[in-house]
């Protein structure tokens, strides 16, 4: 089964965060019961890969200014098909950032996220079943705003405290600053 890889991941992640174990529940039961959970498509919502992407010492994390959320977040975006989200996260980060060399960081997935997603246009509301891993940029670190953001920015982790104070990013920040100690 496609979908295998990442009910294994998320197995994974459920035993190291037992208190998110909520969300991993509603995360396996809906990719086990949607064969179609990597497409777009799927009305009632769909798996998307993101990156929280550090520089070299994890010092900064680079975030977006979302155009069509309006707000700062991690970079990410829809898998179109494809089951291995590791590779849906590089992919995103590639093309909304203009950077090129990532290396992931740690084992396995950072982070587990749903949320809604407003309707637009024709697109109804939705979820996204967000995964969320750890890049680290190790080239060049000059990006390059692309059309689906206002902006972007390397900043601090408590930089991110005062950009956003949506839970899901000020999670990531706190799950960050826990992995730098000694």
């Amino acid at each position: 089964m496609h979908r295998q890889p990442l009910l294994d991941q998320l197995t994974a992640y459920a035993a190291k965060h037992p208190d998110e174990a909520a969300t991993v529940s509603r995360f396996i039961d809906f990719v086990k019961m949607e064969a179609d959970c990597f497409e777009r498509s799927l009305a009632i919502g769909h798996v998307t890969g993101s990156a929280w992407i550090v520089n070299a010492d994890g010092s900064q994390v680079l975030l977006t200014h979302h155009a069509k959320l309006d707000r700062w977040l991690q970079l990410g975006g829809h898998a179109d098909g494809e089951a291995d989200v590791l590779a849906v996260a590089l992919k995103e980060a590639r093309e909304e950032s203009g950077l090129t060399d990532f290396e992931p960081v740690g084992d396995g997935i950072f982070d587990l996220d749903i949320h809604p997603i407003p309707a637009r246009k024709s697109d109804p509301e939705h979820l996204h079943y967000d995964v969320r891993y750890v890049l680290r940029a190790t080239g060049n670190t000059d990006y390059i705003v692309s059309d689906e953001s206002h902006d972007l920015r390397w900043v601090t982790p408590d930089e991110v405290e005062d950009l956003t104070g949506e839970e899901s990013m000020l999670r990531m920040v706190r799950k960050w600053k826990a992995s730098l100690l000694p």
